[in-house]
């Protein structure tokens, strides 16, 4: 049985397939469309899906969507009539539900020639998010939690998750919302663009937590483990709020309202320089998401008396909350799944449509490679019909057929200061690469970051640079042993490692970790490991292999960032570009 999942018509959309419950296939429409977080309906994804499952769509038995319009139904006309929102918000609402095509059209559209001729399965927004984190972890039993913005009318949800099987037991409905709330202080911080929370995340170790007393005035806490916004502060519950989740990036309008910046003071504009006070509201708007977060996972564990943890949503993209889940709530074990944010629903909802087949909704996800890959002979054509500019800029073009003499030789190069473009295997699934589209440097240089921000990234200066370490050396630099495959946590690096490492370690001795084993990626592994034999460090700078622009995909995306930027080594499968060196 062929099941497609997707995620659509939001932010980050996304397709995967399975095939009798296993994950053949994953992928996010912006790595094909080149738009960050593209929002629409993942045609292309959907297209790479297939391609992999030698299917076509008269093939598939069922579509499943992250989404369910019947969901929470009587939640949402209760809304309607007691809180009476504006005419405007109600009209939007309707008028972009009207103008969306239906699956069966879409796919109609997208694949001409071909016919769909299975069903389509609507599957809750919540419950996709819980069975894309559940489904997928080590645990046979465990709590399951998700929280983000909205979707079907809640914010969040959580159950439990046993033999396979996970439901939602309970849920915060619109419109209190932890995303929310963490989008509107991004948006007043000056970081107006979807997916920006992250950089709010890591400006707050630079501030003090000194505004959290106005942070508790936004955020009430609930007895239950609940919360809610005070309303007053923010537009989406009564206003209309513009949102653009079609055909390109997704814009969301201003959420806060002028009471907001009465209590602040002014917001920033973006092209304002940062100042203490905003670097002290980020660090409380984040204290605030953790005081609630953490009293929320505090009431579920005395619920449910569970020790496993799944995480799942928007809101699971926060790593340094999760960093903190086993010293601030009894949970010992945690799964966050590659994907977590919207375009993790895609899985989520495959399995639920698998499950509800009567299939076993278990897919163990171990790794997140699950993209495209490409032959030497691919690589080989891509930098031929680039010849002139390579020459043009001093490029020396290799082809090693011995991988131990190219990892050797790439580690070496790594150690000796150079920025290496690192092209190898499937393309990870989420929005981490995870080492198979990495840039990875020497963690050891303290001028590392400024050197990558001025060849490539050219992004601001408090943001961090990720390691990606070899898991059985976790126990000796960090002070959580603990397994992180998709670098969705922060912990801390033990203090006498950190002079060590200082390009990976963040103002506040913490570093966003991705721990790579033998079994899950035998070359990223290798390379770590002959870096490791040459520094006695076992681990690399690890950050996205793009240019502000989503990660790249194809071997011509690759070239171009390099031949565009200066990097200074390419390495894709077994072809090495390098300037002006002997690779």
């Amino acid at each position: 049985m062929i099941i497609l999942g997707i995620n659509a018509y939001h932010g980050d959309a996304s397709a995967c397939v399975l095939r009798d419950g296993e994950i053949i296939a994953a992928a996010e429409e912006e790595r094909f469309r080149r738009v960050k977080h593209w929002a629409g309906f993942p045609s292309e994804a959907i297209r790479y899906c297939l391609r992999v499952a030698g299917a076509r769509l008269e093939d598939v038995t069922q579509v499943a969507v992250n989404q369910d319009g019947r969901a929470n139904l009587l939640r949402k006309l209760g809304y309607v009539v007691t809180r009476r929102p504006d005419l405007g918000l109600l009209l939007d609402r309707v008028r972009n539900k009207a103008k969306r095509a239906g699956v069966d059209a879409e796919l109609q559209a997208a694949f001409p020639g071909q016919r769909f001729t299975g069903t389509v399965q609507e599957v809750e927004h919540h419950l996709a998010h819980l069975a894309s984190a559940y489904a997928v972890s080590p645990f046979d039993e465990a709590v399951a939690v998700s929280v983000d913005g909205f979707g079907d009318f809640a914010s969040a949800g959580w159950g439990v998750g046993r033999g396979g099987a996970v439901e939602v037991e309970d849920r915060v409905y619109f419109p209190h919302s932890l995303g929310i709330f963490y989008q509107a202080l991004t948006q007043y911080l000056g970081f107006p663009h979807y997916g920006d929370e992250y950089k709010v995340m890591g400006l707050a170790p630079y501030g003090k937590p000194s505004y959290v007393p106005q942070m508790r005035r936004l955020v009430r806490l609930l007895e239950g483990g609940g919360f809610e916004l005070d309303l007053a502060y923010f537009r989406h519950a009564t206003e209309k709020v513009d949102y653009e989740w079609e055909g390109g990036a997704p814009v969301v309008g201003t959420l806060y309202t002028p009471a907001l910046i009465e209590l602040l003071g002014p917001a920033r504009a973006p092209e304002e320089p940062l100042e203490q006070r905003h670097r002290d509201i980020a660090r409380s708007a984040q204290a605030m998401y953790e005081e609630a977060f953490f009293h929320l996972l505090s009431h579920l564990h005395a619920r449910y008396k569970l020790d496993a943890l799944c995480l799942a949503g928007g809101c699971a993209m926060n790593s340094v909350a999760n960093g903190k889940v086993y010293a601030r709530s009894p949970f010992r074990r945690l799964y966050v799944q590659a994907a977590a944010g919207d375009a993790g629903g895609a899985i989520g909802a495959a399995l639920v449509a698998w499950q509800r087949s009567g299939g076993s909704a278990r897919a163990r996800m171990t790794h997140a490679y699950y993209g495209p890959e490409y032959s030497d002979a691919e690589i080989e054509s891509a930098i031929q019909a680039r010849k002139a500019e390579v020459e043009s800029q001093q490029c020396l073009v290799s082809h090693f057929s011995d991988e131990k003499l190219l990892i050797e030789r790439t580690a070496r190069s790594i150690a000796d200061g150079a920025v290496v473009g690192w092209f190898q295997g499937r393309m990870e699934w989420g929005p981490r690469a995870l080492g198979n589209r990495s840039i990875v440097c020497d963690p050891r240089r303290a001028d590392m970051k400024e050197l990558l921000n001025a060849k490539i990234k050219r992004r601001e200066s408090f943001r961090p640079f990720a390691p990606s370490v070899l898991r059985e050396a976790v126990a000796e630099w960090f002070e959580t042993d603990d397994d992180v495959p998709f670098m969705m946590q922060v912990y801390q690096i033990r203090e006498a490692k950190c002079v060590q490492i200082p390009a990976v370690t963040h103002v506040d001795g913490s570093g966003r970790l991705q721990t790579v084993t033998r079994e899950s990626n035998p070359r990223y592994y290798a390379l770590i490991e002959a870096f490791r034999a040459l520094t006695g460090v076992p681990m690399v700078l690890n950050t996205s292999f793009n240019e502000n622009e989503p990660v790249v995909c194809r071997p011509e995306e690759a070239l171009g960032c390099f031949l565009r930027t200066q990097m200074d080594v390419l390495v894709m499968g077994g072809w090495v570009v390098a300037r002006g060196q002997t690779p």
